[in-house]
């Protein structure tokens, strides 16, 4: 379903007109449907409902305080990977005793200020960081409490650069060692083992490969269990994907289902790690059209927006629709196939290919299925400042992050004299 719908023939967020979220806010900009955050989210909390589990947003996605606060407050752990998304969640009023730490390279300070927050569990994911967070626990004169991440050598069945529990993934450990880590862990007196973690990939549609990697766990959990290392919780990960173009997306239930029947009886707490399922089809990048040329083999519709708010289509190929929702003009343009692009001085700048469009210069276009991995990935290379993001709550717009001045970005500079 889309994000934008037509309220008297208009083109809105929830029951607020773009084109006056455009005149307010300017261009280009984010923009959230509070009610479609709240959905998806509920539909996690019902697909769980019944079970000792816990759904921990990962904050990778879109790390907006509002947008943590919101889960926050519908009782959401986290999961992180990085001091700085930390620092994020307490200031959204996030639990850290609901954090989990990911990420394979966390330095000395981000374990220390962890600790010092008593989050509920780093996920390692080598044995260099079991023995590095040993001492650095040690030194603090606490225990850390440990998962470590599992590659399941399952292949997700989606883009190599979101593929993560491949034995050729940075991530994890290899499954075939994780039991001989485990007793290595059990051995270190400054650490708490407290459950087992995967996460094999991102936009994950067949649910056939969570259920499988939920399987090879759990015969680990139950041969760790007979070598008396006993586990708390079994963390998934997350990974389910979104509709961008004409993908077919389960409902949560129903994709939760293979990977929930395998966990039936199980007295472990599990942990789900949604990101992009919560947040992608709540947002939209809106921008307006500055420039279009028409050459001897393409048309290019110059927007406002560039390969610095949006990475996506420029790092992945990704699709993203894109729909007109705002005249430039008195009269409509004829429809022509574009090439939806920015003003970034790269080749590889564009948004999208080939769009049949009638656009005029001034004409107002949203680029859908961008709140995952829109503005949390988004950079000021060209000396862009980054766009302001908008929260919509039935008839009320907010702004929930200022855009950027160029003063901004010159502030923590120093010239050499």
């Amino acid at each position: 379903m889309s994000l934008v719908a037509d309220s008297l023939s208009e083109p809105c967020v929830e029951n607020v007109p773009l084109h006056e979220i455009a005149e307010r806010f300017g261009t280009p900009c984010y923009v959230y449907s509070q009610a479609a955050l709240v959905a998806a989210f509920s539909d996690y909390r019902a697909a769980l409902a019944n079970r000792n589990a816990r759904i921990c947003y990962a904050v990778k996605a879109n790390s907006n305080l509002s947008i943590l606060k919101l889960f926050a407050a519908r009782g959401a752990g986290f999961d992180i990977v990085s001091g700085g998304e930390l620092a994020r969640v307490i200031a959204a009023g996030g639990d850290p005793g609901k954090v989990v730490f990911s990420g394979v390279g966390k330095s000395r300070t981000e374990i220390n200020e962890a600790l010092a927050r008593n989050i509920y569990c780093f996920n390692v994911e080598s044995t260099s960081e079991l023995e590095l967070l040993n001492r650095v626990a040690g030194e603090a004169g606490k225990r850390a409490p440990i998962a470590l991440r599992v590659n399941p050598d399952v292949d997700p069945k989606t883009h190599p650069y979101i593929s993560t529990g491949l034995k050729s993934a940075k991530f994890g450990v290899a499954f075939d060692q994780a039991a001989a880590l485990y007793r290595l862990a059990q051995g270190l007196p400054n650490l708490r083992i407290r459950g087992i973690a995967c996460h094999i990939g991102s936009q994950l549609l067949d649910p056939q490969p969570a259920a499988d990697a939920a399987g090879k766990l759990l015969e680990l959990v139950d041969a760790l269990a007979l070598a008396g290392i006993t586990l708390e919780h079994i963390d998934l990960g997350g990974g389910m994907g979104i509709r961008y173009r004409d993908e077919v997306v389960l409902p949560v239930a129903d994709y939760l289902a293979p990977m929930l029947s395998r966990l039936a009886h199980r007295k472990e707490m599990l942990l789900v790690e949604p990101g992009r399922s919560l947040v992608g089809n709540a947002g939209l990048l809106l921008t307006r059209v500055e420039v279009l040329k028409h050459g001897e083999q393409k048309n290019f519709a110059v927007v406002d927006a560039a390969m610095n708010d949006l990475a996506r289509p420029a790092l992945y190929d990704a699709w993203h629709d894109i729909v007109k929702v705002g005249a430039g003009g008195t009269a409509p343009g004829k429809p022509l196939r574009y090439e939806i692009v920015g003003p970034i001085c790269e080749s590889g700048d564009f948004l999208g290919h080939d769009r049949e469009l009638p656009l005029v210069e001034g004409d107002l276009l949203a680029i859908l299925s961008a709140g995952a991995y829109g503005m949390a990935m988004s950079s000021n290379y060209n000396t862009r400042p980054r766009v302001a993001e908008v929260m919509v709550d039935g008839s009320e717009a907010r702004l929930i992050r200022k855009r950027e001045t160029v003063d901004d970005l010159l502030a923590n500079e120093l010239p050499l004299l």
